[in-house]
């Protein structure tokens, strides 16, 4: 171990809390762990991990500590009884759940004195470790920057702002990005299979796509918050005289048509709207309810 590779704590040794101990360990940092079954630590010992009998020992053997448990209620419930051992140290969650909860948690650990910060990772457990990899943080900022080093060992550390709430907000809209770009890759997988084009084919094919369509998010995003939306590529009604182009392909081949038609209806719904000649940026329109402000929080990112 190095002198510049702090001492961490892992709270659940789940896959993720396995794959986070795992990453902290190959990077030279002595770490501490716990799980309610010790037996789900034996793999991280063998690599060097030391395996605490308590909450209260794993968290006092380090100076900051991660939590990767079920849910926030088990993050309470594994560290109310242990609260005394929590001031002056710092808690990083990477535990999932909502925005609202995380404002509780920063409260609650404000009242232990400790400093806390909450955060989302962006992959699956293989792809903890990874530079390429975000893992996205949010909390107070000083807090961020002390941990920041020793955050870079187990992905890309992103921050987003001091609002706590922020990762996890991030996470959501990020997952319903991965759920929608997936779901209409295997839409348009199905649709070519049923001409016998492999998924594997097609697959070179559509990545190249997402590349023009990359673009297309980086010009409507200034549209998106002027509330303004030329039409100056495509506009809403040009799109809907495309998506039935791939209805019927669809329909033709068998293919399930959902998707497809509730993105029909989102563009239909913004025809209504008086976006017709407007770009596809103007759906937002119909899918938010908020107004936008003009404001901008220079802090993200």
């Amino acid at each position: 171990m190095t002198s510049d590779s702090p001492a961490v704590t892992v709270l659940g040794l789940g896959s993720m809390g396995s794959a986070l101990a795992a990453a902290l360990l190959d990077r030279g940092h002595p770490t501490t762990v716990w799980n309610r079954s010790a037996a789900k630590a034996e793999p991280l010992v063998a690599k060097g991990a030391r395996l605490a009998a308590t909450v209260e020992e794993a968290i006092a053997a380090s100076p900051l500590t991660i939590a990767c448990v079920l849910d926030y209620a088990a993050l309470r419930g594994v560290l109310e009884p242990a609260a005394g051992a929590l001031a002056g140290r710092t808690l990083v969650n990477l535990t999932s759940g909502a925005p609202e909860q995380a404002h509780e948690a920063v409260a609650w650990f404000r009242a232990q004195d400790a400093g806390y910060l909450d955060g989302a990772i962006m992959t699956t457990p293989p792809g903890v470790g990874s530079p390429e990899v975000m893992i996205l943080y949010s909390g107070a900022p000083a807090v961020f920057e002390t941990c920041r080093p020793t955050l870079a060992a187990l992905g890309d550390p992103l921050y987003l702002g001091e609002d706590p709430g922020l990762a996890s907000l991030y996470d959501a809209a990020l997952l319903g990005l991965m759920w929608s770009t997936m779901t209409g890759w295997l839409h348009g997988t199905a649709l070519v299979g049923a001409e016998r084009t492999a998924a594997t084919a097609f697959t070179p094919i559509a990545i190249r796509w997402l590349g023009t369509v990359n673009r297309f998010l980086t010009t409507y995003a200034p549209q998106v918050d002027a509330g303004r939306y030329p039409g100056d590529d495509a506009t809403v009604d040009v799109q809907i005289a495309a998506i039935d182009h791939l209805i019927h392909a669809a329909a033709a081949r068998g293919v399930d048509n959902a998707l497809p038609e509730l993105l029909k209806d989102f563009m239909e719904r913004a025809k209504a709207a008086g976006h017709g000649s407007d770009s596809y940026a103007s759906v937002i329109e119909v899918l938010k309810s908020w107004q936008w402000d003009g404001t901008v929080d220079q802090s993200r990112g």
